[in-house]
């Protein structure tokens, strides 16, 4: 059937391009990432005795953009080949947490309307491309699960025992 690899193609676009952006431009995705994350950066660093946001600024947060989105695009063309695609596909949908905290609907001072509606935008892309990479992800071609495999095979022994003892 010609309709899952298609749409695992399509599907996994987003992620390849988003990653490649990432790695081609990564100031632009840290300099929006890193209002949503320094509040998440103080909290932690309160509880871990250290100032976290410093790592939010300069080459650090760029190189942390940059191997995250080679990783989203590699995982996205892992889809794209049906190389593993229910393991890309949840890997897929994990990588995709940051970004959905990066866009999340906080108020950042200084920020304009048309800002707060692209942040706004970024989050429902990545929330679709979470839901499409799950159901990928749990999507068995057909095929049954692992339980019910195990479950018609203790049926199917016990009928073969039921049917030894008759005889």
């Amino acid at each position: 059937m010609i309709a899952r690899p298609l749409a695992r193609a399509m599907l996994a676009s987003w992620f390849v391009s988003q990653g490649i952006d990432a790695v081609r431009h990564p100031d632009k995705h840290a300099a929006a990432a890193a209002p949503a994350l320094r509040p998440v950066a103080e909290r932690a660093g309160s509880v871990a005795g250290r100032d976290l946001g410093v790592y939010l600024e300069g080459p650090i947060l760029r190189r942390v953009v940059q191997v995250h989105g080679a990783i989203t695009a590699l995982t996205g063309l892992s889809l794209v080949l049906g190389k593993a695609p229910r393991t890309a596909a949840l890997v897929l949908a994990g990588l995709t947490a940051p970004l959905l905290l990066a866009n999340l609907p906080v108020r950042v001072a200084g920020e304009t309307r048309e800002d707060r509606e692209a942040r706004r935008d970024r989050l429902i892309q990545a929330l679709t491309a979470t839901g499409g990479a799950i159901l990928a992800a749990v999507d068995r071609e057909g095929r049954p699960g692992v339980a019910w495999r195990i479950e018609h095979a203790r049926e199917a022994r016990a009928a073969a025992r039921g049917s030894a003892d008759d005889a």
